[in-house]
């Protein structure tokens, strides 16, 4: 599937309270999950240590971070929607963020995003998009919230 292609407010306006698409599925390893805990210095058993995990865990598994899972969201969004013509783009927030099912190792993750709305901030176009990180096989999404996209604009 290809990406929506985005240029302008004009654009991004035409697809408002509209579904963007969702991202190709994303496998999260253990090695993943490894340099995560590396990265963030959350070492705790239930991401890390996969005998122990399988033992005395909840999920018969370890599993991801769940900032691990939203820390992808950038690479998911790109296959989602391409947004040319930028000077600029800043992450400007999280709103509702819920993590709702665990995501255990080996499995796979994809993103759904819908545009909740978008305004024109005297030249700024700011993009609310409603996502939910769906997790293959499972009826809870991983994660849902609502994430804040500031665009600059040439």
């Amino acid at each position: 599937m290809s990406p929506v292609i985005i240029g302008s407010f004009e654009e991004f306006e035409q697809h408002n309270g509209q579904s963007l698409g969702t991202s190709e599925y994303f496998h999260i390893t253990q090695e993943q999950i490894n340099i995560f805990a590396k990265a963030t210095h959350d070492h705790q058993w239930i991401h890390t240590d996969p005998e122990r995990a399988k033992v005395e865990g909840a999920f018969g598994n370890t599993i991801a971070h769940g900032y691990l899972t939203l820390s992808i969201v950038p690479h998911l969004w790109e296959q989602i929607v391409d947004v040319r013509n930028l000077k600029m783009m800043i992450n400007y927030g999280i709103e509702s963020l819920r993590f709702a099912t665990p995501v255990l190792v080996d499995s796979e993750v994809r993103l759904a995003a819908k545009l909740k709305n978008v305004a024109n901030l005297r030249g700024t176009v700011k993009a609310e998009v409603e996502v939910k990180l769906e997790i293959k096989d499972q009826k809870k999404p991983a994660f849902t919230g609502v994430l804040i996209f500031l665009y600059h604009f040439q």
